[in-house]
């Protein structure tokens, strides 16, 4: 019965501190992607020396292993990937544009209140400013529970279109008959080459310990701070939370780079994947991205 009143006691006053006109929080987050579809390329590749291999393997790491810092307030925030001071600056043509592709860099702003975002992001070396509205995904409340961080978690479920622009989902078609590659040939579109699922499942860890209707990226739309998300590639997971910090940060979205929406971004993005492939596939090309391109 004590453990009880505690708990409610203990909502009862994060419930309050929320309604605090100066709240707000901080949060920080361990990103992971999976590598071993492309280790798997980089294996089938003759030409890689072991040498090579695990070069590429240690800057795949520096790309695919990230920590981002998510501030947030009772309708805004933005979420940010923590600068390593020690990163590389200098990477090979392929490896920029994977990091591209992938949506490196950037600054995403929430807006709650507005269910609007605006997150910048760098793209062959030119700035953009995307502008639209928040994705509205359907989640599916479940009945598991876990503790995570301290904080009594629950699940929640979704399912979205997977983005055509978001390099982690393309893996080169499996090989076909020699007819079938023929007529292959003749294509010159860049989807139409590659073999990605059309729809992905999205689980999510949530605390209504927290309620705050925030997450990480362009994730919300649940009673509760989203501690951990798995959408079968990468996997953010919650490492710390602090709750009304000593020093409050400037929760705005950036206003640098040529406004565009996301459906434009992601047009830009394929039509530059394609441009990028069948360049490489020239004579004396490195590659497309499927082949990672020269380090």
């Amino acid at each position: 019965m004590s453990k009880i009143i505690f708990s409610i006691a203990l909502l009862i006053a994060v419930h309050l501190g929320l309604q605090a006109q100066e709240f707000q929080g901080v949060a920080v987050y361990e990103s992971k992607t999976s590598t071993a579809e492309f280790k798997e390329r980089m294996a089938g590749n003759k030409d890689m020396t072991p040498e090579r291999m695990k070069m590429m393997e240690e800057r795949m790491k520096s790309m695919f292993e990230k920590r981002f810092i998510l501030n947030f307030d009772k309708t805004a925030s933005i979420y940010k990937e923590e600068v390593k001071l020690d990163a590389p600056t200098q990477q090979g043509g392929g490896m920029r544009m994977m990091g591209s592709m992938m949506g490196a860099g950037g600054t995403y702003y929430k807006n709650i209140k507005e269910k609007t975002y605006t997150v910048d992001k760098e793209f062959m070396s030119k700035e953009f400013l995307i502008k639209d509205s928040l994705p509205n995904l359907k989640w599916k409340l479940e009945g598991e529970s876990r503790i995570i961080g301290g904080y009594n978690c629950f699940k929640a479920t979704a399912v979205r279109p997977v983005s055509a622009a978001d390099f982690r989902n393309f893996a080169p078609r499996k090989e076909e008959t020699p007819a079938v590659k023929k007529e292959a040939t003749t294509k010159t579109n860049f989807t139409d080459q590659i073999s990605a699922p059309k729809v992905e499942i999205i689980t999510v860890w949530y605390t209504p310990e927290i309620p705050v209707n925030q997450g990480p990226e362009g994730y919300w739309g649940l009673p509760g701070l989203i501690l951990e998300v798995n959408d079968g590639k990468t996997v953010i997971l919650c490492s710390k939370i602090v709750l009304n910090p000593k020093e409050k940060a400037v929760i705005k979205p950036v206003a640098k780079g040529k406004q565009i929406s996301q459906k434009d971004y992601d047009e830009l993005v394929v039509k530059k994947m394609q441009e990028f492939r069948e360049m490489n596939q020239r004579p004396g090309g490195n590659g497309g991205p499927g082949g990672m391109g020269r380090p």
